[in-house]
């Protein structure tokens, strides 16, 4: 069976790891690798401040308190994406207000969000998906004018840009995802990216359980305390060990998945251009990181064949997010502003296909033989 995913893994991770538990002796969180990921991400996009947290959920997590909702204060997102994008929010009492999606990019379209704005709405939350990019400049000129503020779910975006923006840079808060699923992976864990500096001494206090211990660290004040809300958003320095070997080659890792996201578009094309399927739309000024390749089948029934015939050639393909707004929490802690048109439609239609790093050519081979055999194309 051809795996949906496998986690990447160049060889190096274990050394680094070992390093840091039998060289350092330091393995909780804030140790030298975790310094040296942090850096990393800085230089690498441009980031005025990075914090590596336990996952991508605690990096939202910690955007929400950031945002300092109050309950019944609305957040606007849309409907197609994870439940970590809504939980986040509604654990400090917002009220969720979904909204429909674009059909080309799956992402939140932006040409609704004004109309679902109310004297309540707080935030935006603008969820990158498949790694490419939300229309950022009219969700910001939309958020400046109504004095909201944008928290940029970019857990799928890591190296993926928006008009030379890296994404996770352009709102108030960006928050990545370090899961084994993702591009860059540390097994669980995140990053939260702070672009305004009046937030960097909260953030800091709020990942270290709501106490100033970094800037007892840094030297500015003689003794810590407990000061604010907060929880423990550190990983261990062991998962950051992993990930730093990953940062190391992130070009590599980048360019083999394009190569195979490139491979799978040229492959299936055809299918495309006589109305079969449809697939992934790149829209101008957007550079996406190949997170995940998918195609669209004309609707539920088709997409449910089609994965068992994936499965029964040998190939394990996955549907993706059900709308949050149609699940049993959806219902309880949100709201769907306006019509949905798209959402619901488009999420029964997507199939995702088998990518990772490492994807071997001979089984992404027997993964297109076997899409275009069950469309009838030898």
């Amino acid at each position: 069976m051809i795996d949906f995913n496998v986690p990447p893994f160049l060889g190096t991770e274990m050394s680094y790891v070992t390093e840091a538990a039998a060289v350092n002796h330091k393995i909780c969180g804030d140790g030298p690798f975790t310094a040296k990921c942090t850096r990393w991400l800085e230089d690498r996009f441009s980031a005025h401040k990075v914090l590596l947290t336990t996952s991508g959920t605690s990096a939202l997590e910690m955007a929400a308190v950031l945002c300092d909702l109050k309950p019944g204060d609305e957040v606007i997102l849309p409907s197609f994406t994870f439940s970590s994008t809504a939980t986040a929010f509604q654990a400090v009492g917002a009220k969720l207000v979904f909204v429909d999606i674009r059909p080309d990019t799956m992402n939140i379209d932006e040409n609704v969000i004004e109309q679902a704005i109310t004297d309540r709405t707080r935030v935006i939350v603008a969820v990158h998906y498949a790694g490419v990019s939300c229309e950022m400049d009219a969700i910001m000129d939309i958020a400046s004018r109504h004095g909201l503020l944008v928290v940029e779910d970019a857990a799928q975006g890591v190296m993926s840009s928006y008009k030379g923006k890296a994404l996770g840079t352009i709102g108030t808060f960006g928050c990545y995802s370090f899961h084994e699923t993702k591009n860059y992976s540390m097994g669980e864990g995140g990053a939260i990216l702070i672009n305004d500096p009046a937030y960097d001494d909260r953030a800091e206090i709020i990942r270290e359980k709501g106490t100033n211990r970094h800037q007892y660290f840094r030297g500015l004040i003689d003794k810590y305390t407990w000061v604010d809300r907060g929880s423990s958003y550190l990983p261990s320095d062991l998962n950051a060990a992993y990930l730093w070997a990953q940062l190391q080659q992130a070009e590599l890792i980048n360019e083999n998945r394009l190569a195979s996201w490139k491979a799978y578009y040229e492959a299936l094309s055809p299918l495309a251009e006589r109305g079969a399927i449809d697939l992934p739309v790149i829209p101008d000024g957007c550079i996406q990181n190949a997170h995940m390749f998918y195609i669209k089948c004309a609707d539920l029934a088709e997409r449910t064949a089609l994965i068992s015939h994936l499965r029964e050639n040998g190939v394990l393909a996955v549907f993706h997010y059900i709308p949050l707004h149609s699940s049993p929490a959806g219902k309880r802690f949100g709201r769907f502003d306006g019509k949905d048109v798209h959402t619901t439609t488009e999420s029964d239609r997507l199939v995702r296909l088998p990518m990772y790093y490492g994807l071997a050519p001979e089984d992404q081979a027997v993964v297109i033989k076997a899409v275009k055999s069950f469309f009838g194309e030898a």
